[in-house]
C-alpha cells in the first residue's frame, strides 16, 4: 500500500510542532509553519546545504536540505517570516526531531493570513496586564525627573514596547516577549533591592525599565516573525537604546550625573563583551542589573521549554542559552511531604 497522502488527507490532519514531537520515526506528517529561518551552509565536502527553522505557537525544529534536493532551489527563492505548508517524515538526530521534507509550498498572503493566530506563538501573560504593571513600576520612581525621562521613553515607543519579540531565538522570542521579560525583571529587582543597600532603587528601577528598550528598533515589528532592522543588524540593541535613552534624558533635563550612570545600565546590561556589552558593568546598579537580567533571560528559557516540551519527553530540546536540555518532568514530591 502507498505511503503518499493526498493534499486534502493532509490538511485535515496538520500536526502542531508539540504534536510532531510526539510522533514516531519515519512517520509521515503535513503542517503549516513559519520559516523562522533558512541558513546557507557547506558542508566539509564543499557542497551547499540549507539549515531551515520552522515553527508555529507550540515550538519550533530544525531540518537539513542539501543541494541534490529539489527543495533546495526553492529555499534559494525564500524569505525568511514566509508561511509554507510542507510534507516530510519525523526523523530524530541526536534524540532532536530533524525531518525530511519532501514538499515545501509557500502560501501567499491571503491564504498565510488564515494560519497567522496558530503560528505566531505570543506571551502566556496578558499583556495589557503587564503593561499596567509596567506604568505602576514607573510610577514607583521617587526621583521626579528620572521618572519623567522613563515615561518619555515608553510614551515615544509605546506600540512597539507592546508588541515586539525580546529576542529571536534565544529567551523570550515571541510576540509581547519584550514586554513580559522587562517586567519580570522589574519584578525580581524590586524583590532583591531589600538585600543591597548599596544600589540606589531610583537608578536601579529605571534600568530595569529601560536595560533592553533599544529591541523596539532593532526588530521589525510589523513581520510575523522576529527580524532584525538595518540598524539592528549594523548597531544592536545596546546602542539603540542608549540612544532612546539619551534623547529621552536631553528633553526631560536629567541632570548629567545620572544620566552618564543611567547610559551605562544600558551599554553594560549584556554582562559581557562577547554577549553584546558595549563595556563591563562598573556602578553597584549596572552590576545590580546584568545580573537580574541574566536570570530573567535563562528561566525565560527555562520556562518556554516546559511550556513546549511534549509530556511524554522527559528532556527539552537543547537548550543553547542554557547549554543543555532540560529536564521538564516534576519534582516528585508528596504534596504532604513534611
Amino acid at each position: 500500500m502507498s505511503e503518499e497522502v493526498t493534499q486534502s488527507e493532509q490538511e485535515s490532519r496538520f500536526l502542531t510542532v508539540k504534536e510532531v514531537k510526539q510522533e514516531p520515526s519515519n512517520k509521515p506528517f503535513a503542517g503549516v509553519y513559519l520559516l523562522k529561518k533558512a541558513e546557507l551552509k557547506t558542508a566539509r565536502n564543499g557542497s551547499g546545504f540549507f539549515l531551515i527553522e520552522l515553527g508555529d505557537r507550540t515550538g519550533s525544529f530544525h531540518s537539513t536540505c542539501f543541494e541534490d534536493s529539489p527543495l533546495y532551489r526553492e529555499l534559494e527563492a525564500v524569505t525568511e517570516g514566509a508561511v509554507v505548508r510542507i510534507q516530510g517524515r519525523t526523523d530524530y538526530y541526536q534524540s532532536r526531531l530533524s525531518p525530511r521534507i519532501g514538499v515545501l509550498e509557500i502560501l501567499d498572503e491571503t491564504e498565510a493570513s488564515q494560519y497567522l493566530n496558530y503560528l505566531v506563538e505570543v506571551s502566556p501573560e496578558d499583556p495589557d496586564a503587564l503593561w499596567e504593571a509596567l506604568q505602576e513600576s514607573i510610577a514607583r520612581i521617587a526621583h521626579p525627573v528620572l521618572r519623567a525621562t522613563v515615561t518619555q521613553v515608553f510614551q515615544d515607543s509605546e506600540t512597539a514596547f507592546r508588541n515586539s519579540h525580546a529576542a529571536i531565538g534565544m529567551h523570550h522570542a515571541y510576540r509581547h516577549g519584550l514586554l513580559e521579560h522587562t517586567v519580570h525583571v522589574v519584578r525580581a529587582c524590586c524583590a532583591l533591592l531589600p538585600l543591597y543597600l548599596e544600589v540606589c532603587p531610583d537608578l536601579a528601577l529605571a534600568g530595569a525599565l529601560l536595560h533592553d528598550v533599544g529591541k523596539v528598533l532593532e526588530y521589525q515589528q510589523e513581520t510575523v516573525a522576529a527580524r532584525r532592522t538595518r540598524n539592528g543588524v549594523l548597531e544592536g540593541h545596546v546602542v539603540l537604546g542608549f540612544r532612546l535613552v539619551r534623547k529621552a534624558a536631553l528633553q526631560s533635563k536629567l541632570d548629567a550625573e545620572l544620566t552618564e550612570r543611567l547610559e551605562h545600565i544600558i551599554l553594560s546590561h549584556q554582562g559581557e563583551l562577547e554577549w553584546g556589552a558595549a563595556v563591563m558593568a562598573a556602578t553597584p546598579e549596572a552590576v545590580f542589573i546584568s545580573m537580574v537580567d541574566n536570570l530573567d533571560a535563562k528561566m525565560g528559557m527555562v520556562q518556554q521549554a516546559l511550556r513546549n516540551t511534549p509530556p511524554s519527553s522527559e528532556f527539552s530540546d537543547y537548550l543553547p542559552g542554557l547549554k543543555t536540555a532540560l529536564l521538564t518532568t516534576p519534582v516528585p514530591l508528596s504534596p504532604d511531604a513534611t
